[in-house]
Order: structure tokens, then C-alpha cells, then sequence
């Protein structure tokens, strides 16, 4: 008994697919991304979109058929508009800049930090208190941005360091007389 994925995946014009026992290989506007998926789920690709389908209702198989169908759909995101991740930096004298293609951060230590971007990951710096992190890998992108927070979490007294934009740090109090 298989089980069609409720919500096929839609491509847009100019994303091409090239779909191989085990692979899934995505062209689009932007680059070119391959990922390797579980062999127990059946990928087809049906005129203008993805069908994912799962052998059997299974808790495990269930679980497997949703990461494929969200892996793929990451990766055709990721060639048509990409992805991309806002760290704030938060403190005196706390600042990044870019060196060449580099990412530079002055956050308190002796030493500017220097982080090197991987491939396929680009750094923009609009103002000094600000870094966004682009690319077409969704998991790439993430895990360069948690690379840069951990340079300087944010500390929960006085709030400063790198964080996600938007990211609430919860505060402790300090001394009490």
C-alpha cells in the first residue's frame, strides 16, 4: 500500500530536475544543488511538479516522506530566490566588517575574529551591527550563521554579543546590594 504526498511540489519555470535512484539533482536561476535521499521513498516528477510517495503508513516511513518532500522543496527554493540569515551584534565597540570576501568581527576579544565563507555562502554587511548570511543551501546557510553566533552568544546580564535577528535572550538579574 504507497501513499501519494498530500501537497505535491510545484516548480517554477526555469528549474530543471534531474531525478536518479537514491538523488535528486535541481538546477535553477541561482545554481545547482544535489541531495542524496532515503532509497525506500519513490520521487517522480510529473509534468510541472514533484510527487514524493512512502511504501507503507509506517511511523518511520511517515517521518522519512515528509524530510524527502521538505529536502526537495528546500533545494527548489534555494535555486529560484535562496536563502538567507540576519545576525545582529549587540554591545560597545562591537562591529563586522567585510575583508574581501571575509567576514571580520571585532566582538571584545583581543584579536579580530576573521570567518571565511564556504562555498556558496556570501556575506553582506549593511551597517556595522549587522550581518546577513546568503546562499542556495538552506542547511549551509544555517549552519554558517550559528558558526558566526557562537564567535560571541549572546551573555544573559548585560545582553551583549551575536544574535539572530529577532532572537530573544532571556535576561537574569544581576548583584543585589
Amino acid at each position: 500500500m504507497s501513499r501519494i504526498g498530500r501537497r505535491p511540489i510545484e516548480l517554477p519555470a526555469g528549474v530543471m530536475v534531474a531525478i536518479s535512484p537514491g538523488r535528486v539533482q535541481v538546477n535553477g536561476p541561482l545554481g545547482e544543488l544535489t541531495q542524496d535521499l532515503p532509497a525506500r521513498m519513490q520521487v517522480a516528477k510529473n509534468e510541472s511538479e514533484i510527487v514524493v510517495t512512502r511504501p507503507t503508513e509506517r511511523g518511520e516511513d511517515r517521518a522519512l516522506h515528509g524530510l524527502t518532500r521538505t529536502l526537495i522543496a528546500n533545494m527548489v527554493e534555494g535555486v529560484t530566490k535562496g536563502f538567507e540569515k540576519q545576525l545582529e551584534i549587540q554591545g560597545v565597540g562591537y562591529r563586522a566588517q567585510l575583508k574581501g570576501a571575509d567576514l571580520e568581527l571585532a566582538v571584545g576579544y583581543s584579536h579580530p575574529v576573521l570567518v571565511k565563507p564556504r562555498k556558496g555562502i556570501t556575506f553582506d554587511v549593511p551597517q556595522p551591527t549587522l550581518v546577513i548570511v546568503k546562499g542556495i543551501d538552506k542547511q549551509m546557510v544555517g549552519q554558517t550563521a550559528a558558526e558566526i553566533r557562537k564567535v560571541r552568544p549572546p551573555e544573559p546580564y548585560k545582553g551583549k554579543g551575536i544574535r539572530y535577528a529577532g532572537e530573544q535572550v532571556r535576561r537574569k538579574v544581576g548583584k543585589r546590594a
